[in-house]
């Protein structure tokens, strides 16, 4: 077992993942095919694969950097393109602490919590 944890080790998160689907497909090797084949959508099994190699750049860029740092950068990114707007429900509903999302929120767009609260309008009636 221990030569099987090393070499599982040694694959990082997606070891970790092929494990987990390896657990969940009951442990036959089509049925971990069928798994890896599932994850790459329309791509198939060299997608499953190749997603798998993406996990691990990703694992790797969030491990140097910090997820605020590449969270922050990627909505910056995306705003260039995006609403803010649907940005911000989006982060609204991310599975992140209350603490980053608001962060995310006011790199986004800092005006927009002052904004939120409506100010009362001044009207004029003229009688002539």
């Amino acid at each position: 077992m221990d030569e099987i944890v090393k070499k599982l080790a040694g694959l990082g998160l997606p070891g970790v993942i092929l494990v987990i689907l390896t657990v969940a497909s009951g442990g036959s090797s089509a049925a971990v095919a069928a798994a890896i084949t599932a994850l790459g959508g329309p791509f198939g099994i060299v997608g499953g694969i190749g997603l798998l190699g993406l996990i691990t750049v990703l694992g790797d860029a969030i491990a140097g950097y910090g997820i605020e740092a590449i969270l922050k950068a990627v909505y910056a990114e995306r705003s260039k393109t995006e609403s803010v707007r649907f940005l911000l429900k989006e982060i609204k509903d991310l599975p992140i602490t209350e603490e980053l999302k608001l962060k995310l929120k006011n790199q986004l767009s800092p005006e927009t919590f002052t904004e939120d609260v409506q100010r009362p309008k001044t009207i004029e009636i003229v009688e002539e």
